[in-house]
């Protein structure tokens, strides 16, 4: 569908990539690993057609179309949203024109003339095009799409001028969905998406017909979405055939082995040069000095493995202990204008609280945030501080206050506390500023980096109660890790907007969902533990469609209990036959593969302890082809046992699943 042949990029004076070929099948669900600043979006834009690479090219098919998606940049004003959607259709509509237009001219000639009937003939294929396009499709379409993007049907007639930044990326998502390019090209898309609107994506990427390349620092996503990951380390390409947290084992696993080949080539070379060096003056040793040289030349030097980037453990500083309760809203009220944002609303945090604040934009959350740290008043009722609170609140504006003058090191030591400052540098390091990056000038930074810098800024500053407005908004997979784990590990009380499940799950305790015009409620539970619920209100499944069929099973047998007077006996025979029917074609496969599974993963865990004690046996270091072999074993049975571990976790979710829905 779409190759990359001996690809050559160069960023400025730097090489991002040379000689880069791999190839995209038919519905294929590529990820795009690496750290910021490893050349995934540049590569992306070269597959797109945007920059120009160096050296290779990209090879698409005719008949194949490749759409892209940027994190940011796109504007559109000066037409409806509903006008400016339905441009996904151009060709279509273009096609209805030119109809229209031929058909007015067909009017004019004489049925019985040699033109009329070309004419006529010419119409007619248009329209069989046109008929394959089906254009009674589009606008039931474009109102489901842009539906499940957030958008209201009041907002159909609104100037897309109107819509702010993350709204603008909604739109062109909205084009490209209803487009459906054979290669769909998306560059963090889910950044300015709520947890509800996300979901929709999801699903609907998930049955997308064409291939998908994904860049994201989203890890729910990729895991979910993805089955072959490409990383991008130190400007070379390894391959994973598997989803991230597959591509993170492996790449370990990998890293691991080709630290112990080296390590054993390298002794190997050791002794025959010691060797060497021992007879070389000896005459009676001469032919054998000489077959060892020789033998020398011969050995393909395995490189050296690259230092694994440091990853470091930060922790906050101890924060002072506050009251049991730190912060309450009674009764509070707030409007702007004639938007009721909250009316009468009663809330407490009390100390060592972890709450996710989510909802769709607009719905108050950074307001509630706002009034719960005292940064504005309610329009109507009291707020109040708990004993020896001290707060400290990160959001996307505070990286505007940062005084553009002072290096980014200043910036951070100047509200470290003693116990963390000596720390700082290191710490910017984790958020991507190292080496000379920590003396930059704030005011040379881009939004992205001083929003980091803003971060850090709070990490630093002892504080008991943390109010964090999407944090990891500009920050890769390496750096959310350290915030996560520094979280988890906090003794104070937290509070996080975020959309990131993967990233708040471990953290947070309670859900507060924030809807427009309804008043926010409370789930005991973290970010999984909502979306279960709200889906359950719904009506809705998270199981695979292999599950679907449980699902059937489970709401004929609500149907034949809790209506047992509307169905006659017979009914209720033929809904019982049809749920054992559906036991035995569902759940019993499931168990079937699992037991097969569980006997394949533990005679690959032989295989793989066989194997890997293979490598330390003499013979076997001190022979190279033997060495290989033994290696290249070791490497083949861990990325099988790999992805058949992989399968069995997702089996025992789908059983319990399956389980859940028969009961």
């Amino acid at each position: 569908m779409l190759t990359v042949q001996n690809l050559r990029v160069e960023y400025g004076a730097r090489v991002l990539f040379t000689d880069l070929t791999f190839s995209v099948q038919p519905r294929e669900r590529i990820a795009f690993a690496g750290h910021n600043g490893a050349g995934k979006s540049t590569l992306m834009k070269a597959i797109a057609g945007i920059v120009e690479v160096s050296g290779g090219k990209v090879v698409v098919p005719r008949n194949v179309r490749v759409g892209y998606l940027p994190q940011e940049g796109i504007h559109v004003k000066g037409i409806s949203l509903w006008d400016e959607t339905m441009r996904a259709f151009g060709e279509t509509l273009a096609l209805q024109e030119k109809i229209d237009r031929l058909s007015a001219e067909l009017e004019k000639l004489d049925p019985r003339s040699s033109p009329y009937g070309e004419l006529l003939e010419e119409i007619g294929e248009l329209e069989l095009k046109l008929d394959e396009a089906d254009p009674a499709r589009m606008k039931p379409k474009v109102e489901s799409v842009l539906q499940g993007l957030g958008f209201s049907k009041s907002d159909f007639e609104r100037d897309c001028g109107h819509f702010s930044g993350g709204w603008q990326m909604r739109i062109a998502m909205a084009k490209l969905f209803l487009q459906e390019p054979e290669v769909l090209l998306l560059d963090e898309p889910t950044n300015h998406l709520d947890i509800g609107t996300q979901r929709w994506v999801e699903n609907y990427l998930v049955n997308y017909p064409g291939a998908i390349i994904l860049i994201s620092h989203d890890r729910a996503l990729l895991d979910m979405l993805c089955t072959r990951t490409l990383a991008f380390h130190h400007g070379r390409c390894e391959e994973y055939s598997g989803n991230y947290s597959y591509y993170e084992t492996e790449f370990v696993l990998r890293r691991d082995i080709h630290e112990k080949r080296y390590l054993a080539q390298q002794r190997e070379i050791s002794e025959i040069q010691r060797f060497i060096d021992r007879f070389r003056a000896s005459a009676a040793k001469a032919a054998l000095v000489q077959s060892r040289v020789k033998m020398l030349e011969k050995i393909e030097r395995i490189p050296a493995p690259e230092s694994a980037d440091a990853v470091m453990n930060f922790k906050f500083p101890a924060p002072p202990q506050s009251g049991n309760l730190v912060a309450k809203l009674e009764k509070v009220s707030k409007s702007y204008g004639s938007l009721q944002v909250f009316k009468k609303f009663d809330f407490e945090v009390n100390r060592g609280e972890r709450i996710a604040i989510v909802g769709p934009n607009g719905a108050g959350k950074s307001t509630f945030c706002r009034i719960i740290t005292g940064q504005e008043s309610p329009d109507e009722g009291a707020h109040e501080f708990g004993l020896r609170v001290a707060t400290s609140f990160f959001s996307q504006n505070h990286a505007d206050e940062l005084d553009p003058n002072k290096t980014v090191l200043e910036t951070v030591e100047e509200v470290a506390s003693r116990e963390a400052a000596p720390f700082a540098r290191n710490l910017l390091g984790c958020f991507l500023f190292r080496g000379d990056d920590v003396f930059k000038k704030v005011g040379v930074l881009s939004g992205g980096e001083r929003s980091r810098v803003a971060l850090v800024r709070m990490l630093v500053a002892p504080a008991n109660f943390l109010i964090l407005d999407e944090p990891t908004n500009h920050l890769d997979m390496q750096s959310q890790e350290v915030l996560m784990r520094a979280l988890a590990d906090y003794a104070g009380t937290v509070m996080i907007v975020s959309h990131n499940r993967a990233f708040l799950d471990p953290v947070v305790q309670k859900t507060l969902e924030f809807r427009p015009g309804e008043d926010p409620r409370l789930f005991q539970g973290n970010i999984t533990y909502y979306l279960d619920k709200t889906a359950d209100e719904k009506g809705g499944s998270t199981l695979s469609s292999r599950a679907h069929a449980a699902t059937v099973a489970h709401e004929a047998k609500n149907a034949a209990t809790d209506k047992p007077a509307t169905l006659s006996r017979k009914d209720q025979k033929r809904i019982e036959a049809e749920q054992r029917q559906l036991r035995t074609q569902v759940l019993k496969p499931l168990e079937d593969e699992m037991a097969t599974l569980e006997k394949r993963i533990s005679d690959l865990e032989t295989a793989q302890g066989n194997a890997t004690a293979d490598l330390s046996k003499p013979e076997v270091i001190a022979s190279p082809a033997k060495f290989r072999l033994v290696s290249n074993t070791v490497e083949q049975v861990t990325q099988k046992l790999e992805a058949a571990i992989s399968r069995w976790e997702s089996l025992t979710e789908e059983i319990e699943a399956v389980r859940k829905k028969l009961t």
